[in-house]
């Protein structure tokens, strides 16, 4: 038995660096955050709320898909960037918990929503291992793409204060980072094409639906404040729509039989938002030189 044990921690010990993800711890102050941070707008500032609500329940069923794949992974450099995937997404789920936490109000209850969601992950985790996996190479995919749009338009980050940035930044550019994992791991497995693309059609059905419903209650919640904002509210309009247009090309490359989430290149983007992140929001865990976290 102890031979066992000693030749599992050497074999763990021996598995490489992931290569370009790097797990980060965020310290940061959420209840320091305005409600409608982003551009004043609470329009754009609610659709993130929203989606932050989703993230803890949405970021462990993701780790909890890969990980069901992990046995039958024989590659070492993708087994270390399994590692990585789940040391980010756990720093995910940990901070925006915090984040929702401190954003429970009497006037902004995300409970209801989030204890309808929880329903929802128990009924897509008796789904076979096949479809959860293929679920989240459908998510990844539009998390990279709106990390990717947060992180071209400094203009509008300009708008967020300290904390907002740190976490809004931190998360776009670790799904930027990990982007290609779950995709890779549900090629080298099933490669199927046919139920990757069915899976992404009803994704995106239910992710927009699901979005748009959870930010109009927030919206309603808080429409004492948010209606009057109405030059901003506009102004969060034309930034979806604007979103929405500009991100349709890369959203539809995913339904091409050689997609593969590393043909869009974001590697000046994000190297521009680590040395700025570490030197303007003194964030060291952004300096390469900082010590990569192992997760098992």
């Amino acid at each position: 038995m102890a031979t066992v044990i000693q030749q599992a921690s050497k074999a763990y010990q021996q598995r490489p660096k992931a290569l370009g993800i790097t797990v980060r711890r965020l310290q940061f102050h959420p209840e320091k955050i305005k409600r409608h941070y982003f551009a004043n707008s609470p329009v754009m500032s609610h659709l993130l709320t929203a989606l932050s609500s989703t993230f803890p329940v949405g970021e462990q069923f993701f780790v909890h898909s890969v990980r069901n794949m992990r046995d039958r992974i024989e590659d070492p450099q993708l087994q270390a960037q399994i590692a990585a995937f789940i040391g980010q997404e756990a720093m995910h789920s940990k901070a925006h918990t915090e984040f929702n936490d401190a954003w429970r109000k009497d006037d902004y209850n995300l409970d209801r929503f989030q204890a309808w969601l929880m329903r929802k992950d128990r009924h897509v985790r008796n789904l076979h291992p096949k479809v959860q996996l293929a679920i989240t190479c459908a998510f990844e995919h539009f998390t990279a793409l709106l990390g990717g749009y947060i992180l071209r338009h400094p203009e509008v980050l300009s708008t967020l204060d300290e904390d907002a940035m740190k976490l809004w930044v931190w998360h776009a550019i670790e799904e930027i980072e990990h982007r290609a994992v779950a995709f890779d791991v549900y090629q080298e497995i099933y490669g199927d094409h046919k139920l990757r693309t069915l899976i992404m059609r009803s994704v995106t059905t239910g992710f927009a639906s699901l979005t748009f419903y959870s930010a109009s209650k927030l919206f309603m919640q808080d429409r004492r404040k948010s209606l009057p904002k109405v030059g901003a509210n506009l102004f969060g309009i034309y930034l979806v729509a604007k979103m929405f247009v500009q991100l349709l090309p890369e959203y539809l490359a995913y339904y091409k039989p050689d997609f593969h989430p590393a043909d869009h290149d974001y590697s000046e983007l994000i190297a521009y938002w680590k040395e700025k992140m570490a030197a303007d929001y003194d964030m060291p865990a952004f300096q390469e030189t900082s010590a990569q976290l192992r997760y098992s």
